[in-house]
């Protein structure tokens, strides 16, 4: 296993979790979304695996607040950095989808059981790839405040029709047009207005140049690979980076099994850690 894998592989006294404190909405897919404790996950009948993929911009740092409240119940935790980010040194000129997928997919068989695959904003587009690639091997996909997209769409594709994501005027792409990275005040007036001022800073002073190109590539997925995958999205309502239209209308148009909604900016990991918790230890 390569640097790219921050495992946890500790094992805690299982605690009753806590009730979520999400609201839910009527599932997409015409499953139970009722918000609670359902059978069938570490709550449940047994242990899961997560793997927890971070979006733009951050790193698997972001999960710190997560983890441990996972990991408390007795469930193995894989928190990875994608290539250039968090503390991979990947160039930015060598980062790509294809890279993005492939590093998800070695955390993927690095595991015992099939995982429950989490993906965060522009994570989702690299959770969809590596599920096309593991549909055995992965339990559930969670799409959490994150890019839900059809095959043959890109991110940047997607994300340009919403209106509501203030985010995109902090933007600032490079002169040559190959990384991005945010203007003065980004973290705290539109990715994480809700966050502490110790999570702002903390989100500020880990900002690395973000990859362009994975924004522009094409996702490739299938109803045979892909779709048989159960899906279950997790929107953040007071989201300023991907607007909870936007959310919506991606789960709308592609079926999910639950929908949970929390009442958080684009980081719930950051502001909600223990209701994220208990929504994913709830699947």
């Amino acid at each position: 296993m390569n640097g790219l894998l921050r495992k946890v592989l500790r094992s805690g006294a299982m605690i009753s979790a806590a009730a979520l404190m999400s609201s839910a909405l009527p599932a997409c897919g015409g499953g139970d979304a009722d918000g609670g404790t359902g059978g069938g996950g570490s709550q449940g009948s047994g242990k899961n695996t997560y793997v927890l993929v971070h979006g733009a911009f951050v790193g698997a740092w972001a999960w710190d607040k997560v983890v441990p409240l996972l990991e408390a119940g007795g469930n193995e935790v894989i928190a990875l950095d994608l290539p250039a980010h968090g503390e991979d040194q990947t160039p930015l000129a060598s980062a790509s989808l294809e890279a993005y997928t492939d590093a998800v997919v070695e955390a993927i068989d690095s595991a015992a059981r099939p995982v429950v695959l989490v993906g965060h904003s522009m994570g989702g587009i690299v959770v969809s790839q590596a599920a096309e690639q593991r549909p055995d091997k992965v339990k559930t996909l969670v799409y959490l405040t994150a890019f839900l997209m059809k095959d043959g769409q890109s991110l940047n594709q997607e994300w340009a029709d919403d209106e509501g994501a203030e985010i995109k005027a902090y933007a600032a792409p490079s002169s040559d047009g190959t990384s991005l990275s945010f203007k003065e005040g980004w973290a705290e007036d539109a990715f994480c207005q809700d966050c502490s001022p110790e999570d702002v800073q903390r989100l500020e002073s880990h900002l690395r140049e973000e990859p362009a190109k994975p924004f522009d590539e094409p996702i490739h997925v299938t109803e045979e690979r892909w779709g048989r995958v159960p899906r279950v999205y997790i929107e953040a309502l007071k989201d300023l980076a991907i607007s909870p239209a936007e959310q919506r209308s991606q789960y709308t148009a592609l079926p999910c099994e639950k929908v949970l909604s929390l009442d958080a900016g684009h980081a719930p990991f950051l502001t909600k850690p223990q209701e994220l918790a208990d929504a994913l230890k709830s699947l």
